[in-house]
């Protein structure tokens, strides 16, 4: 790899293991424009590097990631969020969101195998995020929330796509349509998590091991593994991102949102009202 210094990441790489660390700046790791921006640059770059054969992604501090930073990235919504918004600015929020739905989908389609490593929150995007990973731990303080049904969005970046291949439909109806938030237990019960650990530094240590052993494999092998895996789910993926993008564009803007985004930053409870 290159030695580009990341504004949202911390990466480190020995042993053939690449160790990648959100970092933010945006507080719990929010994700804003430079986490989107560098995401795809950063996976790719690991992609090629032939020093590297298997990725733990993590986060700095005590949380993995709060989601999408809404005050960061309020822009981008701010373009379909205008009154009367027509082609024009719903097609500009199309092309954006296609963008961060690509972010993410540089993690899945990295030849590395990812293995996340999860401790505190993974809400919204952090989820999103994880789910584009080959294997998933967490520490036992460990919260999740497929959180966007409470601030009026449809998630449309990637966890609709691509959790139907690792939960059951009915609990992943329960996660969307409820946002209610799981622990660590619930979460691997359900299996969005592999295993559990005990505390952040246990699950690390975890994580390293995995991809440690991934790591003393064949390397084209576990590149073909990844391939025959994905060749069967990317499709459906694929079609699952373009019709929630071509959905969001046309619908996401509600009075609902708004009062979801004010309430956001009010400390209030939202009253929904349906328009």
């Amino acid at each position: 790899m290159s030695e580009q210094t990341w504004k949202a990441f911390e990466v480190t790489i020995a042993d053939r293991v690449a160790e990648v660390r959100l970092t933010g700046p945006g507080k719990g790791n929010a994700m804003g424009p430079d986490f989107w921006s560098e995401l795809p640059v950063l996976f790719g770059q690991l992609d090629a590097d032939p020093d590297v054969r298997a990725v733990v992604l993590t986060g700095s501090g005590k949380h993995f990631s709060y989601g999408l930073d809404l005050v960061a990235m309020g822009g981008t919504l701010a373009t379909v969020l205008a009154d009367g918004a027509q082609a024009g600015p719903r097609t500009e929020f199309l092309d954006s969101l296609r963008r961060l739905q690509n972010a993410i989908t540089a993690v899945a389609d990295c030849r590395k195998p990812v293995i996340a490593a999860v401790s505190g929150w993974c809400i919204g995007g952090g989820v999103d995020l994880i789910s584009a990973a080959d294997i998933r731990y967490a520490s036992a303080d460990a919260r999740f929330s497929v959180r966007e049904v409470k601030v009026g969005m449809v998630a449309d970046v990637g966890s609709l796509a691509r959790l139907p291949l690792i939960l059951s439909d009915g609990h992943l109806r329960e996660l969307a349509l409820t946002g209610r938030d799981i622990d660590a237990a619930r979460a691997e019960k359900i299996g969005l998590v592999n295993d559990v650990a005990d505390d952040q530094d246990a699950v690390l240590a975890l994580a390293r091991a995995t991809a440690a052993e991934i790591a003393a494999n064949p390397p084209l092998v576990v590149h073909g593994i990844k391939a025959v895996l994905d060749h069967t789910r990317s499709a459906a993926v694929h079609d699952s991102l373009r019709y929630v993008a071509a959905w969001n564009s046309a619908f996401l803007p509600s009075k609902d949102l708004t009062e979801a985004i004010t309430a956001v930053f009010e400390k209030r409870t939202p009253d929904f009202t349906g328009d």
